[in-house]
């Protein structure tokens, strides 16, 4: 049988150390515990039909939004969980990374080492679009793994990236036959 998150005890603990990770003051603690008990029992504000109405027919942006002012500290906090991609596309796009970097040739490399690289390889990627060139040049249609979706269909050019350089290849090649 399925429980209501706010009597569920595990989800009450977990709740209660986020609170206490994200709120160090005590007075703020106590605070958002109150909001908390607030919202969850329905009481108070939370009491009212248009609100309780808001919570069906709106969405859940919308809802905190038209309803923050009873309950601050607790909204910034949804909002927060609320501006989570819902999407495993950020993590697909890592493991892409992962793979071009961690090859057959390339397998020698420490675990630490390639997920060092990966970090590189995607925070580069990430500055390179502040870049005038990027945001004003030919590269501005480039749609790097999805990143600029268009739902009419319209996601200009592929970039072909690769992180395979011939220079850089033979040198590993070559320092592979060293050690053996």
């Amino acid at each position: 049988m399925r429980i209501s998150p706010h009597e569920d005890e595990e989800v009450s603990i977990n709740r209660n150390k986020c609170f206490k990770r994200l709120f160090l003051n005590p007075t703020d603690l106590q605070k958002v515990f109150t909001e908390f008990g607030a919202f969850s029992t329905g009481s108070g504000y939370f009491n009212q039909a248009h609100v309780i109405d808001g919570r069906i027919t709106e969405s859940a942006v919308s809802w905190w939004e038209n309803h923050r002012t009873s309950t601050p500290m607790l909204q910034a906090l949804a909002f927060k969980l609320l501006e989570q991609p819902a999407s495993s596309s950020c993590i697909e796009r890592n493991w892409s990374t992962y793979s071009l970097i961690q090859t057959v040739k390339r397998n020698r490399l420490e675990t630490s080492t390639t997920e060092d690289l990966v970090f590189v390889h995607n925070n580069l990627r990430v500055l390179s679009r502040k870049d005038d060139e990027y945001v004003k040049g030919p590269s501005k249609l480039w749609d790097v793994c999805g990143d600029n979706f268009d739902p009419d269909g319209n996601i200009g050019e592929f970039a072909q990236l690769s992180l395979d350089e011939p220079e850089f290849e033979a040198m590993i090649q070559d320092g592979e036959e060293e050690d053996i």
